[in-house]
């Protein structure tokens, strides 16, 4: 991804989306060829020049001080959020970066055992890219427990959170609504984007979405950024039905990109008595009976073979 071309579509893309009567603006209706403001209306709002503003668009000025992009920011009414993907998108297109692949991503063992204090509180590490480093065993069986838990132990081929919501059926169906989720996901992935516009692996996950997902294609269009910080989600889970969860995401200091996600239910309700259920369900102990009743399993996550056991 190239810093200078995201630069000026996400300013673009923006001022498309912003209506002169959102600024004060008069609106001439028919006469008006463009959708959203004029560059020159921008910049006048900015306090910048309409050439200078142009060539920022344009991708042929990268010197644009953290004041002009505030002054930008301010007139195109971003929020937080979007403010700083700004920064982060100006401060790629100077450096001018050349891609590159990424070392592999890891934990230590303290998270490992940070993930089991969790307890049967659905829980899992998210990398740069939302690749799985790490799940408890609460965390494998709410988000993905179709597929091998050992999976985040091969960092070739760790489960991808985007490529799962976008491109895995199973994973489609887990949420009620399936679109906000989506959403959420690309907007998050975005900002990502925006900080490592060099990551080779990031480039190749988006473009792999975008061909294959003509979804992700018209969302990550749209250049809408948002942390993907906690949500409140209805799941619809193959084993215990219905729940709502809050994810949450623990995040460290700016600058790490790893995080933590949870799966919390409210206390005392019926989506927290749905995981203790799924936590009874997936016990080891539970498991190993399952496997004993019906030795054909699939060969893949080794659950039992649907239609030739009993269910827990």
């Amino acid at each position: 991804m190239s810093g200078q071309r995201e630069l000026g579509d996400f300013l673009q893309t923006r001022r498309a989306q912003l209506r002169p009567e959102d600024v004060g603006l008069p609106d001439y209706g028919d006469r008006r060829r463009v959708p959203g403001l004029r560059r020159e209306e921008l910049a006048l709002l900015a306090g910048v020049s309409s050439s200078y503003y142009t060539r920022l668009e344009q991708g042929q000025s990268v010197g644009a001080s953290p004041e002009i992009l505030d002054a930008i920011g301010r007139a195109l009414h971003l929020d937080e959020a979007e403010q700083r993907h700004l920064h982060d998108l100006a401060g790629s297109a100077r450096r001018r970066a050349v891609a590159r692949r990424p070392p592999a991503e890891h934990v230590d063992a303290s998270i490992f055992g940070l993930l089991e204090a969790f307890g049967d509180v659905p829980a899992l590490v998210s990398g740069r890219r939302g690749d799985v480093l790490a799940w408890n065993r609460m965390g494998h069986a709410l988000f993905a427990s179709h597929i091998d838990p050992a999976g985040p132990m091969d960092p070739d081929n760790r489960p991808n959170l985007p490529r799962l919501i976008f491109l895995d059926p199973h994973t489609r169906a887990l949420y009620a609504d399936w679109p906000r989720k989506a959403k959420a996901v690309v907007e998050n992935l975005r900002m990502t984007a925006g900080r490592h516009t060099d990551d080779a692996l990031l480039t190749s996950l988006v473009g792999e979405l975008t061909m294959k997902s003509g979804e992700f294609a018209t969302m990550w269009a749209d250049h809408k950024v948002s942390p993907c910080d906690s949500a409140v989600y209805e799941m619809h889970h193959p084993l215990v039905g219905s729940l709502v969860v809050t994810q949450q995401s623990l995040r460290p200091p700016r600058g790490e990109e790893r995080h933590i996600v949870l799966g919390l239910a409210e206390p005392g309700s019926p989506s927290q008595a749905a995981l203790r259920l799924l936590s009874q369900a997936t016990a080891p102990e539970v498991r190993r009976e399952r496997e004993r009743e019906c030795p054909v399993a699939d060969a893949r996550s080794g659950s039992p073979s649907p239609g030739r056991c009993r269910t827990p």
